[in-house]
């Protein structure tokens, strides 16, 4: 059945196939288009990245930006089909430099990032209770995150769960993708109440709310974020693989 799927991943590569259609809108070719934002509509999306890889240490998943030239396309397929199964995921992809030559021979880069990417299990626990915001206790975010009651992305579109202290949500943790499989993470936490665990309450509250609405919680960062890898160590996630992408 097509929920066990979903909820029961078997493998790295069915997570990444998972994943790159949660982070994105593609085409029917399976072309990234934009970056998904949940209940914007496409003419509002930002375009995706022009290259996008996830590596796992079963194989590798890849795709290209729909407006990049066929040749400039076949050149970044070879670079991928050669590209070795990692031993390490924090290892530099053997063939990054090259890809990165031949992105920058049509366009000169301007961003990258790689970074792990984890599936949240069942039954984490955090030390605290996250609460489920909604239209009866929306004033929760007004103090730190009154963007969030505004935004169309807000709790209608998907779970928003907050860790509260001091009358106000401190940590919020909300759909920043969003699929009929699975939700990816969103996270923020007030400066001055980080390292206190409080976003580990509220990525488990929402982790727990994602899977009520039988959907894969997702979460990723970057390598340079070790706030963020420490939240998904402390909640015991597994990590399937690394997201790299370059524009």
């Amino acid at each position: 059945m097509q929920e066990d799927i979903v909820l029961k991943p078997h493998s790295n590569l069915q997570l990444i196939d998972i994943q790159i259609p949660t982070l994105f809108v593609c085409d029917t070719e399976g072309r990234l288009r934009y970056i998904r934002e949940p209940d914007y509509e496409e003419a509002e999306l930002d375009p995706a990245p022009r290259f996008f890889m996830g590596r796992t240490l079963q194989g590798n998943v890849w795709g290209f930006r729909h407006d990049l030239p066929d040749v400039l396309v076949h050149d970044l397929e070879q670079l991928c089909r050669t590209e070795p199964i990692a031993v390490n995921l924090e290892d530099q992809p053997h063939n990054a430099a090259a890809i990165r030559a031949v992105l920058h021979a049509h366009t000169p880069l301007t961003e990258e990032e790689r970074g792990p990417a984890y599936w949240i299990p069942e039954n984490i626990q955090a030390h605290g209770e996250a609460v489920l915001i909604s239209e009866a206790n929306a004033q929760l975010l007004e103090a730190h995150f009154p963007w969030k009651i505004t935004s169309r992305s807000n709790f209608k579109t998907g779970p928003i769960m907050a860790a509260v202290a001091q009358g106000s949500a401190v940590s919020i943790c909300f759909c920043a993708r969003l699929t009929s499989q699975a939700a990816e993470a969103g996270v923020e936490t007030v400066e001055a109440f980080r390292g206190q665990g409080y976003a580990s309450v509220a990525v488990a509250g929402w982790a727990s709310a994602i899977r009520q609405r039988g959907l894969l919680p997702l979460y990723s960062t970057s390598w340079e974020n070790v706030a963020s890898q420490g939240v998904a160590r402390r909640l015991g996630m597994v990590r399937y693989g690394e997201d790299w992408w370059i524009r």
